[in-house]
């Protein structure tokens, strides 16, 4: 856990004014009288919002302009209930990081919800599907703010804060007076928050102390003053009483039966509601007696139910832990359809009446399913792990390559689509490179071995096999496709010649220390320049396979690009410094502080040389000036590490990657061209 000197300013919590009458009482969540809600002023929460970018910037990039958000290719799966179908039958929202997605399903334009500083942890749309409501997670002891937005201007309306650490779940009242949250393990208290006057009603301990985590709140579906609660071995049905601002809470009677709960959906007529089991088995509790009336199926499902959805017709939809998606019907849950998914259903979600509805999996997919026909359609997929490298072919912006653990894939930027994926199981892809006839995609693994494939099919073309001992770890091809160039995680970098049907070694340099962790070539395929993890980068001559200069630095090197005019570098790494050397003698031009938090992992240049891009553990993606070393525009959107970022060829995105599998496409901003020039010693 990320931890901070006492006194220090918060990265997160931009300075607001304060007085004591806005502080929360001490420990609230053993209270169950009115809590305060610390409101803020409306320029005060803009000011919230932009809080990620601020705290880690300087003053100079504080007036920097912003880079826009095109598109974002990324679903947060492992957030339950986070896939939603808007009431209007034509938005889906879900979680991506830091921010809230809203896509349209027909034109598939997405609108962002921007505003948390920390990871979203649960999304909810009231009934009525005017407002929205997400939670996030801080650190512990912080406190965890809840957004409310209005769908329709897609606006912050309020931020409402009591909770610390984390809100587990969100839950709105079938007439929108009121907003129940959930907190987590830290927190362990419920809330219910009024909705037009924006503040706090009451609270309560979420559980009794002799009962486990609270995990899932589920506002009934008639009335505005009952709501559920479940989790370990409880389900709660409570009650407001307004007048007293009070929270009354019984316990539901499963006789024997101990159940983990992990999914919970109450009946429109609100005469029962069903709560799923990671046993795998499903319960019906009368909501008037809160006794439980009847349990099944008697064959368990596998995993868990991880998910329900309840239809019209009384049936009910079940989503496991194993990725079956099940219709059942009667008392008995007998299957009458089922249909198998990739990965854990964690969402379901109806559309309209239910003669549609969508599944979102812990692999980070969604599914469109016909009611009638029950057949599958993936309709959004992306990377569940961490994305190591992205790279675009020779003079095209509309593919571009991401590779990570178990495959790579080739997306389509219009359209944002996966054309391709390329899967090897239990194997991680460190870095990906086209070769510039196109014929080719060359990869570099972890298994110590360089694979090639066929860039529309996807068809293994070669393997060189043990070509490092301890993975390779980054790749590069001549312009010639004649020769490939491969860094190891051992330290050493290995030039192999590459045939029609034949890839022999013909030259190891043996330099670096550590792992290399990039490799940039000249244009005329005789000079190269690796980086590496022991701090240093070398220059190579790669016709005569002798080093030409060494330039040493106390930081672990993660990137490095030539100028196009190919007489400078510029480097990056663990000590969050830029530098500008001299390719001639390696001499040092200049050094830029890139960063006040965490390293840089990856940078970029424009063909021109105008300006570059960096990105790293800030979470910030900055557009530098080359010439006069200022930050022209940054963008805030991540919420992992970025590991890579690029430039596309005709300069319309700059797309960057991130540990938490995001793929985030940004406008490339209207700039003056301040000449080709490179940096004055």
């Amino acid at each position: 856990m990320k931890s901070f000197p006492r006194g220090s300013a918060l990265p997160w919590s931009p300075a607001l004014p304060w007085s004591p009458a806005l502080a929360p009482p001490a420990a609230p969540h053993h209270s169950a009288s009115c809590w305060p809600l610390p409101w803020r002023p409306r320029r005060h929460l803009e000011a919230v919002a932009m809080a990620t970018a601020t705290a880690t910037a300087t003053p100079e990039e504080r007036e920097a302009g912003r880079l826009e958000l095109r598109a974002a290719i990324g679903f947060n799966g492992h957030i339950a209930s986070g896939l939603i179908c808007h009431p209007d039958n034509k938005h889906l929202l879900y979680p991506l990081g830091c921010t809230v997605v809203i896509q349209d399903l027909t034109s598939k334009k997405q609108t962002f919800l921007h505003g948390h500083t920390n990871n979203v942890s649960c999304v909810v749309v009231s009934s009525s599907g005017n407002y929205v409501a997400s939670g996030q997670v801080t650190f512990m002891g912080f406190k965890a703010d809840i957004i409310l937005w209005d769908f329709q201007k897609k606006e912050l309306l309020a931020r409402l804060s009591l909770h610390k650490g984390k809100i587990e779940g969100l839950a709105f009242s079938p007439n929108d007076l009121y907003l129940v949250s959930l907190g987590g393990r830290d927190d362990g208290s419920v809330v219910v928050w009024d909705v037009p006057r924006r503040e706090a009603v009451c609270g309560s301990p979420a559980s009794a102390r002799s009962a486990g985590n609270v995990t899932i709140v589920q506002c009934s579906a008639c009335r505005d003053e009952m709501f559920v609660t479940a989790g370990t071995e409880t389900i709660r049905v409570w009650e407001l009483d307004l007048p007293n601002r009070k929270l009354r809470p019984t316990d539901c009677q499963t006789g024997q039966l101990r159940r983990v709960i992990t999914s919970l959906k109450i009946a429109d007529d609100d005469n029962y509601f069903y709560v799923g089991t990671s046993t795998g088995d499903i319960l019906k509790v009368n909501t008037r007696n809160k006794l439980m009336t009847d349990f099944g199926p008697q064959k368990k499902f596998s995993l868990g139910v991880t998910a329900l959805l309840l239809l019209k017709t009384g049936d009910v939809i079940v989503g496991t832990g194993g990725g079956t998606v099940a219709l059942c019907k009667g008392s008995n849950y007998k299957v009458m359809k089922n249909i198998q998914v990739q990965g854990g259903v964690t969402s379901l979600t109806r559309r309209g009446q239910g003669h549609q509805f969508f599944v979102g999996t812990n692999t980070c997919q969604i599914y469109r399913v016909n009611y009638t026909a029950f057949k599958e359609e993936l309709i959004t997929t992306c990377h569940s792990e961490a994305v190591h490298d992205i790279v675009f072919p020779f003079g095209t912006s509309d593919l571009f390559a991401t590779c990570s653990k178990d495959d790579i894939r080739v997306w389509h930027t219009p359209e944002n689509r996966e054309l391709l994926r390329i899967v090897i199981p239990n194997m991680t892809c460190y870095a990906i490179e086209f070769m510039r006839d196109g014929k080719s995609i060359i990869s570099a693994w972890n298994d110590g071995k360089i694979r090639a494939f066929m860039p529309e099919s996807g068809r293994e073309k070669y393997v060189i096999n043990n070509a490092h001992s301890l993975g390779v770890t980054a790749i590069a091809a001549t312009n010639d496709c004649k020769r490939i160039l491969s860094g190891g995680g051992e330290g050493q970098v290995r030039l192999w010649a590459i045939g029609e049907k034949t890839h022999k070694l013909e030259a190891v340099l043996k330099e670096h220390i550590s792992a290399v962790s990039c490799i940039k070539l000249k244009k005329n395929d005789k000079e190269c320049v690796t980086a590496s993890l022991d701090g240093t980068c070398i220059i190579w001559d790669i016709g005569r396979f002798t080093r030409k200069q060494m330039i040493l630095a106390n930081t672990l090197f993660k990137c490095v690009c030539y100028h196009p005019e190919e007489y400078q570098l510029i480097t990056s790494g663990t000590d969050r410094r830029i530098g500008y050397w001299e390719v001639y003698d390696g001499s040092a031009i200049r050094d830029l502080e890139g960063s006040l938090s965490g390293s840089i992992n990856g940078m970029d240049i424009t063909s021109d040389g105008a300006y570059f891009v960096t990105g790293g553990d800030d979470h910030l993606v900055k557009m530098w000036d080359y010439n006069e070393g200022t930050v022209t525009h940054i963008g805030v959107g991540h919420s992992g590490n970025i590991t890579r970022l690029k430039i596309c060829p005709g300069k319309k995105y700059i797309v960057s990657v991130s540990a938490d599998g995001a793929i985030l496409l940004w406008k490339y901003p209207a700039v003056p061209n301040t000449g080709t020039g490179a940096a004055a010693s």
